[in-house]
């Protein structure tokens, strides 16, 4: 396995670094575009590390049976590496998955679990960890446990944050998604160490208790979560900003017609957040801002870019209350 592993590293990270027009913006915005990485997201980074580090440690082996919960884009990650190595992946994924993901899961593993019971936040993140940890009472299995595994933020910090150092002589601020909160945290630790005066902005989703809002249903997958990452309390954040889901919509829509760039709804969110941020336009000096495309808006298209879906899920989150804890 440390062979073919030595055979994928090359295609993962080192993804193109765009500048963006600005348009009214009174900032140099830059993208990263995460979704050429091996199986087409920003996840490929985590998911090889923890698989590797897993293997050196000797927890998996060629007989091994990978477990993780993930509501796609980490799954899709998984399933691509452990066809490449062998291994078995038993994904476990709720209905809030994309068509696609769902479909592409079924083909590359054996057995795709799917759980359908919400949890006490209206979601379905907690009925998915309790999936997991049934599997993993079978012998010679492993869960990745990417809101646990510090090789999660760690493939940041060592990966994605020196090949952005290297890329910008100068960052203001960092826009990030937050999900698992692999990304924000390990990025933030390295970006702060080279742009001591950086502003990392957090982006959420409306119903996210990761930052202590009330609970409540998400339609969107890839953003967001039902319980707070452990690994979060490793990040340097300075502000959140969460996002409605009808402006997650238009924010995927408005970077598609804005700047030719399709990408998934997490990325949506943050394009949405910067444009509506309170910048000041006096300012000597235009900020660097930058923020990172993860996944491609392919498998959105039944969704994010769907109108009837998009018209019946912008009124159902209008429509449902907070979920009291």
């Amino acid at each position: 396995m440390l062979q073919k592993l030595s055979t994928i590293q090359p295609l993962i990270g080192h993804t193109p670094l765009v500048q963006l027009e600005s348009g009214s913006l009174p900032v140099d915005l830059f993208v990263k575009l995460e979704y050429t990485n091996y199986s087409g997201s920003i996840k490929d980074r985590p998911a090889f590390h923890m698989l590797q580090e897993a293997i050196y440690s000797g927890a998996v082996t060629s007989t091994t049976t990978i477990v993780e919960s993930s509501s796609g884009n980490f799954a899709i990650a998984l399933a691509s590496l452990c066809q490449r190595l062998g291994l078995n992946f038993i994904p476990v994924i709720d209905p809030n998955i994309n068509p696609i993901y769902e479909s592409q899961l079924t083909l590359l593993c054996r057995q795709v679990v799917k759980v359908d019971q919400v949890d006490y936040t209206g979601g379905y993140l907690l009925s998915r960890i309790e999936a997991v940890k049934s599997i993993c009472q079978q012998p010679d299995t492993y869960w990745t446990n990417q809101y646990e595994n510090p090789n999660n933020y760690l493939s940041y910090y060592k990966g994605l944050g020196p090949e952005l150092c290297a890329q910008l002589p100068t960052l203001d601020y960092a826009f990030i998604g937050v999900s698992s909160a692999g990304t924000i945290t390990g990025l933030s630790r390295k970006l702060k160490e080279r742009y001591p005066h950086i502003r990392v902005v957090a982006v959420d989703v409306e119903g996210s208790i990761i930052f202590g809002n009330a609970p409540k249903p998400r339609y969107i997958s890839g953003i967001g979560a039902s319980k707070v990452p452990p690994v979060l309390q490793h990040a340097a954040i300075d502000e959140v900003i969460h996002v409605p889901h009808a402006d997650i919509i238009a924010g995927s829509r408005a970077l598609l017609t804005e700047q030719m760039i399709f990408g998934g709804a997490s990325t949506g969110a943050v394009y949405w957040a910067i444009k509506n941020y309170p910048w000041q336009a006096d300012r000597q000096r235009k900020p660097t801002v930058l923020f990172l495309c993860t996944d491609k808006g392919t498998a959105y298209l039944d969704t994010v870019y769907n109108e009837p879906w998009a018209q019946l899920t912008t009124e159902k989150s209008a429509l449902v209350p907070s979920v009291a804890k």
